[in-house]
């Protein structure tokens, strides 16, 4: 369980929102009031919903299943691919790719383009081709790599988005929603929160506020991944421990 400190946030800047006028009325539940025509978000709110959030992903996580992170803006790119690297899960940070879960079977043939690029340069084919044809072939690996390298490891539909900045990820929101697959995100004043199942009310904009929540989530992937792990350990332990036992009391009995 993420046991969110308030003044953290706070001193993250995670209560900054929007200005006045550019609100979404549907975020006034998680609104505390107006300074200087910003709104400034109600961090007992939430603390409340990283905790909501930290404790469903830390499920989703334990389950084997994929969390696919999502955050193509400047100040958030670098953290998100940071954090997701670490808990090793998927990440898009470039340009979100038109069907990329509509459409995920297309998605997955050009992953496994840049594994048979890879196969050619170690078995020694790509050494045979023209220089003009090395060249193409490179310049399709890197775009290939820049934009989908991070989601090589996702052979499936993952079981959850997170989001940083609806409005900017709109898209990814939208074919999510077909698929069914729960959308997490930090959601600022100036977005409409409604078609995200986790709604964590806080500051999109600064790399600081981004860099905390996505810190507690990610604290919470890990720990579901470890439990997981641990559990797969016991598990196997418990299975070997009867063959143990049985060879252990044929040794006795041959004595």
């Amino acid at each position: 369980m993420a046991n969110v400190n308030i003044k953290e946030l706070l001193d993250s800047g995670v209560h900054f929102g929007h200005l006045t006028r550019k609100w979404d009325p549907n975020m006034a539940p998680y609104i505390y009031t107006e300074r200087n025509g910003v709104h400034i978000i109600d961090l007992y709110k939430t603390a409340a919903k990283i905790e909501e959030t930290a404790a469903a992903l830390e499920k989703i996580a334990n389950s084997g299943r994929k969390i696919l992170f999502v955050a193509t803006k400047k100040q958030a790119k670098d953290i998100v691919a940071e954090k997701a690297k670490a808990v090793n899960m998927p990440y898009i940070t470039e340009r979100w790719p038109g069907g990329m879960l509509t459409n995920f079977v297309t998605i997955r043939k050009a992953v496994k383009k840049m594994s048979s690029i890879d196969r050619m340069k170690q078995d020694g084919s790509f050494d045979a081709l023209s220089k003009r044809e090395k060249l193409q072939i490179n310049r399709q690996r890197e775009k290939l790599e820049k934009n989908l390298g991070s989601i090589s490891d996702m052979t499936r539909l993952p079981g959850a988005l997170f989001v940083v900045d609806v409005k900017k990820e709109h898209i990814a929101i939208a074919e999510a929603q077909k698929l069914n697959i729960p959308i997490f995100a930090m959601v600022d004043t100036n977005s409409d929160p409604r078609p995200i199942d986790f709604v964590i009310p806080s500051n999109d904009d600064a790399s600081k506020s981004i860099d905390k929540v996505l810190s507690y989530i990610t604290d919470a992937v890990a720990n579901g991944l470890a439990e997981r792990k641990a559990g797969k350990e016991k598990a196997k332990a418990e299975k070997e421990a009867p063959a143990a036992e049985a060879k252990e009391a044929t040794t006795e009995e041959a004595k």
